[in-house]
């Protein structure tokens, strides 16, 4: 698995001059989009101008300085072509699979594919019921939610509602040994305020990480998902206290115990 990952950034495939541009904000992930965010007579283009920049990324071999985020292609449901002319490329990419009810379709794009890692993002009713089972897929490394297009087909953005399919989700991705999922994008570029309140409420549940639509909500993303100074302090002594053995209590008077080792060494971003 790779590096914790906290923001991601939407980028349209049909607008190639953007791609420098979103790996340059310090997303950790940026995620080419063949799907919603491209009009249906630009498919064709947006996939050469993601194949061609992709291709760039990795000759001459070396060439790049400093890291590089995680890059995902968001491809189309049945689109084989996307996945052949991607698969071509030779670029490590993961792939985002929208419309994701089962494991059939995860099979067929696994083998067409070489095996490339998979997020699996669910956006039905019937998707999140088998949640878990998509989650054990081999192929499969993360799992995401579409909540517009969940909340479409329900017919409900309730809180109630969509709280209960990141549960779920949560639980299916643990149970997988996958890493808890990141948060949909917020629509409202304008809403920061909203966004934080939403991505507070995620990170109440257990989610790691969001993505975004623009780059100017990664910074409320990221700062909602930074350990506060007492977090840091208290995941510290957990693991001083438990590395010497059995259980400890902390000066603050908490028993602390094996069992806590793991949030605390996710607290501050070991393994």
């Amino acid at each position: 698995m790779s590096a914790r990952v906290v923001t991601g950034l939407y980028v349209p495939g049909d607008r190639p001059d953007r791609f420098d541009k979103a790996v340059a904000t310090g997303a950790d992930l940026v995620i080419l989009d063949l799907e919603d965010a491209v009009a249906p007579g630009a498919k064709g283009v947006a996939l050469d101008a993601v194949v061609s920049w992709l291709r760039a990324r990795v000759a001459p071999a070396g060439a790049h300085d400093g890291p590089r985020p995680l890059v995902q292609v968001r491809v189309n449901p049945g689109a084989d072509d996307e996945l052949a002319a991607l698969r071509a490329t030779g670029a490590a990419i993961e792939l985002r699979v929208p419309k994701v009810d089962g494991v059939a379709e995860l099979d067929r794009i696994a083998a067409l594919t070489g095996g490339r890692p998979i997020t699996a993002l669910i956006e039905s009713a019937r998707g999140v019921e088998n949640a878990a089972a998509i989650a054990a897929h081999p192929a499969v490394t993360r799992l995401a939610l579409g909540e517009s297009d969940l909340a479409s087909e329900l017919g409900s953005r309730d809180d109630a509602v969509i709280d209960y399919a990141r549960v779920r989700l949560l639980f299916a991705a643990r149970a997988a040994g996958l890493p808890a999922p990141m948060l949909s994008a917020y629509p409202d570029i304008r809403d920061l305020d909203g966004l934080r309140a939403d991505t507070e409420r995620g990170r109440r549940l257990g989610w790691v990480g969001r993505t975004a639509v623009h780059p100017s909500q990664l910074a409320v993303i990221e700062a909602v998902f930074a350990p506060t100074a007492d977090e840091l302090a208290w995941a510290a002594a957990v693991v001083e206290a438990v590395e010497r053995g059995g259980v400890a209590t902390l000066d603050s008077g908490e028993m602390v115990d094996p069992a806590m080792l793991g949030r605390a060494r996710s607290i501050l971003g070991r393994p």
